[in-house]
Protein backbone atom coordinates (compact mmCIF):
# COMPACT_ATOMS: atom_id res chain seq x y z
CA UNK A 1 0.00 0.00 0.00
CA UNK A 2 1.24 3.19 -1.02
CA UNK A 3 2.32 5.80 2.04
CA UNK A 4 0.20 8.50 1.60
CA UNK A 5 -2.95 5.65 0.97
CA UNK A 6 -2.10 4.49 4.22
CA UNK A 7 -1.97 7.71 5.63
CA UNK A 8 -5.76 8.10 4.65
CA UNK A 9 -6.62 4.44 6.20
CA UNK A 10 -5.24 5.78 9.59
CA UNK A 11 -6.74 9.34 9.35
CA UNK A 12 -10.48 7.13 7.97
CA UNK A 13 -10.00 5.05 11.29
CA UNK A 14 -9.69 8.33 13.46
CA UNK A 15 -12.86 9.84 11.96
CA UNK A 16 -14.93 6.81 12.27
CA UNK A 17 -14.07 6.14 16.04
CA UNK A 18 -14.12 9.93 16.60
CA UNK A 19 -18.22 9.49 14.99
CA UNK A 20 -18.82 6.49 16.49
CA UNK A 21 -17.88 6.90 20.03
CA UNK A 22 -16.99 10.74 20.63
CA UNK A 23 -13.01 9.86 21.00
CA UNK A 24 -10.87 12.70 21.12
CA UNK A 25 -9.71 12.88 17.57
CA UNK A 26 -6.12 13.02 18.46
CA UNK A 27 -6.08 10.23 21.32
CA UNK A 28 -6.62 8.15 18.91
CA UNK A 29 -4.63 9.18 16.19
CA UNK A 30 -1.91 8.73 18.93
CA UNK A 31 -2.85 5.54 19.70
CA UNK A 32 -2.75 4.60 15.94
CA UNK A 33 0.27 5.61 15.57
CA UNK A 34 1.86 3.19 18.55
CA UNK A 35 0.61 0.89 16.98
CA UNK A 36 1.86 1.28 13.83
CA UNK A 37 4.60 4.22 13.76
CA UNK A 38 4.97 6.16 10.49
CA UNK A 39 6.76 8.76 8.95
CA UNK A 40 6.61 12.75 10.83
CA UNK A 41 5.13 13.61 6.98
CA UNK A 42 2.88 11.71 6.63
CA UNK A 43 1.39 12.34 10.63
CA UNK A 44 1.12 16.34 9.67
CA UNK A 45 -1.05 14.99 6.79
CA UNK A 46 -3.30 12.94 8.48
CA UNK A 47 -3.41 15.88 11.41
CA UNK A 48 -4.21 18.01 8.23
CA UNK A 49 -7.12 15.76 7.37
CA UNK A 50 -8.79 15.33 11.00
CA UNK A 51 -8.15 18.84 11.84
CA UNK A 52 -9.56 19.91 8.12
CA UNK A 53 -12.65 17.45 8.05
CA UNK A 54 -13.92 17.93 11.94
CA UNK A 55 -14.79 21.82 12.30
CA UNK A 56 -16.25 21.37 8.63
CA UNK A 57 -18.27 17.86 9.07
CA UNK A 58 -21.91 19.46 8.72
CA UNK A 59 -20.57 21.17 5.27
CA UNK A 60 -19.18 18.16 3.88
CA UNK A 61 -22.31 16.38 4.56
CA UNK A 62 -24.58 18.99 3.31
CA UNK A 63 -22.90 18.62 -0.26
CA UNK A 64 -22.43 15.27 -0.08
CA UNK A 65 -26.13 15.14 0.54
CA UNK A 66 -27.00 16.91 -2.34
CA UNK A 67 -25.43 15.05 -4.60
CA UNK A 68 -26.54 11.61 -3.36
CA UNK A 69 -30.20 12.47 -2.56
CA UNK A 70 -31.04 8.98 -2.90
CA UNK A 71 -29.24 8.35 0.29
CA UNK A 72 -29.67 10.42 3.14
CA UNK A 73 -27.11 11.27 4.90
CA UNK A 74 -28.30 9.15 8.20
CA UNK A 75 -28.41 6.09 6.27
CA UNK A 76 -25.03 6.25 4.85
CA UNK A 77 -22.46 4.00 6.51
CA UNK A 78 -20.33 5.71 8.74
CA UNK A 79 -17.08 4.64 6.81
CA UNK A 80 -18.84 5.38 3.39
CA UNK A 81 -19.28 9.01 5.13
CA UNK A 82 -15.62 9.47 5.91
CA UNK A 83 -14.49 8.11 2.90
CA UNK A 84 -16.37 10.59 1.10
CA UNK A 85 -15.61 13.63 3.80
CA UNK A 86 -11.95 13.11 3.15
CA UNK A 87 -11.88 12.90 -1.06
CA UNK A 88 -14.25 15.85 -1.08
CA UNK A 89 -11.90 17.39 1.61
CA UNK A 90 -8.53 17.08 -0.43
CA UNK A 91 -9.68 17.90 -3.76
CA UNK A 92 -12.86 20.80 -3.13
CA UNK A 93 -11.52 22.19 0.15
CA UNK A 94 -7.97 22.12 0.55
CA UNK A 95 -7.07 21.58 -2.50
CA UNK A 96 -4.34 19.51 -2.26
CA UNK A 97 -5.17 16.41 -4.14
CA UNK A 98 -5.93 16.32 -8.00
CA UNK A 99 -10.05 15.09 -8.02
CA UNK A 100 -9.07 12.05 -9.96
CA UNK A 101 -6.56 11.13 -7.45
CA UNK A 102 -8.58 11.98 -4.36
CA UNK A 103 -11.67 9.93 -5.76
CA UNK A 104 -9.31 6.88 -6.93
CA UNK A 105 -8.08 6.95 -3.33
CA UNK A 106 -11.26 6.74 -2.03
CA UNK A 107 -11.83 4.05 -4.15
CA UNK A 108 -9.17 2.07 -2.63
CA UNK A 109 -9.87 2.79 1.21
CA UNK A 110 -13.37 1.67 -0.02
CA UNK A 111 -12.14 -1.68 -1.07
CA UNK A 112 -10.31 -2.02 1.89
CA UNK A 113 -12.79 -0.45 4.83
CA UNK A 114 -16.09 -0.57 3.33
CA UNK A 115 -18.62 -3.52 2.01
CA UNK A 116 -19.14 -4.73 -1.16
CA UNK A 117 -21.06 -1.67 -2.51
CA UNK A 118 -18.86 1.01 -1.49
CA UNK A 119 -16.56 1.39 -4.36
CA UNK A 120 -19.61 2.10 -6.78
CA UNK A 121 -21.48 4.31 -4.43
CA UNK A 122 -18.35 6.52 -3.66
CA UNK A 123 -17.41 6.56 -7.10
CA UNK A 124 -20.81 7.97 -7.98
CA UNK A 125 -21.06 10.43 -5.74
CA UNK A 126 -17.33 11.68 -6.06
CA UNK A 127 -17.97 11.78 -9.51
CA UNK A 128 -21.21 14.15 -9.44
CA UNK A 129 -19.27 16.20 -7.11
CA UNK A 130 -16.44 16.70 -9.14
CA UNK A 131 -17.99 17.99 -11.69
CA UNK A 132 -19.92 20.68 -9.15
CA UNK A 133 -16.61 22.09 -8.14
CA UNK A 134 -17.25 26.12 -8.54
CA UNK A 135 -20.60 25.60 -6.95
CA UNK A 136 -18.93 23.59 -3.57
CA UNK A 137 -16.01 26.41 -3.96
CA UNK A 138 -19.28 28.90 -3.01
CA UNK A 139 -20.51 27.24 -0.50
CA UNK A 140 -17.42 27.07 0.96
CA UNK A 141 -16.74 30.28 0.66
CA UNK A 142 -20.51 31.18 2.11
CA UNK A 143 -19.58 28.29 5.31
CA UNK A 144 -16.09 30.41 5.95
CA UNK A 145 -17.23 33.89 6.22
Amino acid sequence: MKARTKARGIALQVLYEYDMAGHAPFDSLAFRLEEEPIEEKLVEFISSIVKGIIPITSLLDELIAEHAPEWPMDQVAVIDRNILRIALWEFAVEKCTPVKVAINEAIELSKLFGADSTPRFVNGVLGSLAGKQNEIEQKILKFNS
